[in-house]
């Protein structure tokens, strides 16, 4: 089984930039469809973006929409998360999660993921 270890967080202003990583290790990293999901204080955890086994597809939730990216490089065992234009409310924990597939589908829902990271805090400051 795969295990996943987010970093990147960090505190930002609002208007900058971060990039999340999550570095996946312990399983054929190919295989896994990945996604993207915060939290906030009080608030549920959302699904931010996801992107199929080979890259080639996306999803992105509509509050993120042309301000990030969401990346991976399988060759590195890694997924990455540009974060640009950032506000106040994208503070929150981020988690990686992969899921195990044969059907190289993109996965918005995080009760259709298997594995997931302990996550990074983001902060943005107004």
């Amino acid at each position: 089984q795969v295990q996943l270890v987010e970093s990147g967080g960090g505190l930002a202003q609002a208007g900058g930039s971060l990039r999340l990583s999550c570095a996946a290790s312990g399983g054929t990293f190919r295989l896994y469809s990945l996604g993207w999901f915060r939290q906030a204080p009080g608030k549920e955890r959302d699904v931010v973006a996801a992107i199929n086994r080979s890259g080639g597809r996306t999803y992105y939730a509509d509050s993120v929409k042309g301000r990030f990216t969401i990346s991976r490089d399988n060759a590195k065992n890694t997924m990455y998360l540009q974060m640009n234009s950032l506000k106040p409310e994208d503070a929150a924990n981020y988690y990686c999660a992969a899921k195990l597939n044969l059907l190289d589908s993109v996965y918005n829902r995080q009760d259709e993921y298997d594995y997931w990271g302990q996550g990074t805090q983001v902060t943005v400051s107004s």
